[in-house]
């Protein structure tokens, strides 16, 4: 049978009928041979209803569609007829396409479903992926807007900070500069480790000590053992030996506030 879509499509189908309780002198007066009159007009609006669909469909969910339009033409036909039947059951045995080309239209099939899963598996990567990716975006421009507020506002009170000093220093220079050598060297020195001499004291003979070897030693943890042993004191004192030499050599240079 011809398609809706110009294709060829092999159907079998059945069809159940009886003849009309009150209609028995129809079917026997009115149509000359009953069952091929009901033959005739089945495989007439099977094909009628097959002619207006599309093979697709005809293959695959609407089957009983097919089925219900055929029960109604056959049933209205008859009854324009008179011929006294009732149609009571169709139903769609088979429909392929032609033995032919049977292979090649299953590999059509198969095709058709495998760009289906691919399209549907597409669209649920893409469902997963753009909400993360907008996440992500938001997530991004919120820090980005964050990192802008904190540094224009450091920008603005380190600006203002200094506008502030230089209007202090215009007013007293000495003291500004004095202030900020304080301040600077408070923030340089202040977690450092540091030895102050007192060049001025009498004993100008008398070597200092400098324990370099502790300065350098890291600090250990409550109930530590300590390790090392005679090594470790050699060590030390060779390190404490050549501080000292440093600065006799240096003292000359360099004098510690």
């Amino acid at each position: 049978m011809l398609t809706g879509d110009e294709n060829i499509v092999d159907v079998d189908f059945s069809v159940l009928w009886k003849v009309k309780p009150t209609g028995v002198g129809e079917f026997l007066f009115n149509i000359q041979n009953p069952e091929g009159t009901v033959k005739a007009v089945a495989e007439s609006v099977m094909r009628e209803v097959i002619g207006r669909s599309e093979i697709q469909p005809i293959l695959t969910g609407a089957r009983q569609t097919i089925e219900t339009a055929v029960h109604d033409l056959m049933q209205k036909t008859l009854n324009h007829y008179g011929a006294g039947v009732i149609i009571q059951q169709v139903q769609l045995q088979k429909v392929d396409p032609p033995a032919q080309v049977i292979d090649a239209f299953r590999d059509v099939q198969a095709a058709r479903a495998d760009l289906e899963r691919a399209v549907n598996e597409a669209q649920t990567y893409a469902n997963r992926v753009v909400p993360e990716a907008r996440g992500r975006v938001a997530q991004i421009t919120q820090a980005a807007e964050a990192y802008k507020s904190q540094t224009v506002a450091e920008a603005t009170g380190q600006t203002s900070r200094f506008l502030k000093i230089n209007d202090q220093y215009k007013k007293a220079p000495d003291v500004t500069r004095e202030r900020m050598y304080l301040e600077t060297m408070e923030r340089v020195l202040g977690g450092t480790d540091k030895i102050i001499l007192d060049s001025g004291g009498g004993g100008s003979g008398v070597v200092p000590y400098l324990p370099l070897s502790e300065l350098i030693r890291p600090p250990q943890t409550p109930g530590q053992p300590q390790a090392g042993g005679g090594n470790e004191n050699f060590f030390g004192a060779v390190l404490a030996v050549l501080g000292v030499a440093g600065l006799i050599a240096f003292s000359s240079l360099f004098t510690v506030y």
